[in-house]
């Protein structure tokens, strides 16, 4: 349910709507506007009459149910968009962000020479893996944490924020400690637990889109999160699995004008695993700017040939510099700033 607040309303009746809510058993979330108030009460649909009561309680406009199963992180609750900042990197606004770098961290110089590429080119996050989920127990899995420290060690240089995957419940207060922005993999899209666990940090969360997951599977994880407390969400297209076969997944670019319909999230684009195939990467960046994208994550390696993952999709420092500078036009017209 939807509490709305009479304009003006005061704030003891506002707390007196919120203590109710708690009574009902129903958990409340205020969303303190510039001109009113608004509660979203969730729970047990089952005694949404109880709620519907307080429509009599001083300072209530109206009651109205919140028609989607995602509560928290739809637009009927707030239809005004969330801006989430990632070290100062907005997400959400007129800002466009890019988040850039390499599959996973291997050593001190490449993820050093790759942060000084990207940050050189305009991108304003860091991008890189310490622990990766690889479809066979043998692949490379990762430096872990000794791969965050060099990813801590690139943001001092550079100054570039830092972005990286969390797999496991037990290495959150890890990766926290580490990294501006925590990354669900579309792996972990469904993994509850650590949704929930995620929830309740207060660290910016990326959220990417299962590869055969539908747009309302992706919201439902997301609140999830936003259940837990921790509102601040990005999702992330990054493409879905189909039967073709020309391109590593299929790039969902009308995900992203859908998403944007239903949540107030910033919605960013992943054409690098979208395609997987490096010549193809800057069209797709630029269908994602064009379909009304607040941001890219995309794949960079100084050495893609023998990158110890995703090398076919990942772009040379001067051919991200390259798409970069053609991007400004489209960025642009779609009324943002790099």
């Amino acid at each position: 349910m939807i509490i709305t607040m009479q304009r003006g309303a005061a704030r003891s009746q506002i707390d007196h709507v919120i203590d109710r809510i708690r009574e009902l058993g129903y958990e409340p979330h205020p969303i303190f506007g510039v001109e009113r108030t608004v509660i979203a009460a969730v729970g047990d649909e089952r005694g949404k009459h109880q709620l519907e009561a307080l429509e009599s309680a001083p300072g209530v406009e109206r009651v109205t149910p919140i028609l989607q199963p995602f509560k928290l992180v739809g637009n009927e609750v707030k239809p005004e968009k969330t801006v989430v900042q990632v070290g100062g990197v907005k997400f959400g606004g007129d800002q466009f962000g890019v988040m850039a770098g390499p599959c996973s961290v291997e050593t001190r110089e490449q993820i050093l020479e790759t942060a000084r590429a990207v940050k050189r080119a305009g991108a304003q996050v860091l991008r890189g893996g310490a622990f990766k989920p690889r479809t066979s127990p043998y692949s490379f899995q990762g430096l872990a944490e000794e791969g965050l420290k060099l990813l801590a060690e690139a943001r001092a240089e550079t100054g570039l924020p830092v972005v990286t995957e969390v797999m496991n419940p037990r290495d959150i207060e890890l990766v926290v400690n580490y990294a501006d922005c925590l990354q669900i993999g579309a792996r972990n899209m469904q993994n509850f637990p650590l949704l929930k666990e995620v929830g309740q940090t207060r660290k910016p969360i990326l959220l990417k889109r299962g590869m055969m997951a539908t747009m309302e599977e992706l919201l439902m994880s997301a609140e999830y999160i936003a259940s837990e407390g921790n509102k601040e969400i990005i999702l992330c297209e990054r493409g879905i699995r189909t039967f073709e076969k020309y391109t590593r997944n299929t790039f969902d670019v009308s995900a992203i004008p859908v998403l944007q319909s239903y949540t107030h999230l910033p919605v960013i684009a992943d054409p690098s695993h979208g395609v997987g195939i490096r010549r193809f990467v800057p069209a797709m960046a630029k269908a994602a700017v064009a379909s009304g994208a607040d941001g890219l994550m995309i794949e960079v390696h100084p050495n893609p040939e023998n990158a110890y993952s995703d090398g076919a999709q990942s772009l040379l420092p001067d051919q991200f510099e390259k798409m970069m500078r053609e991007l400004e036009g489209y960025v642009k017209l779609e009324g943002k700033h790099l």
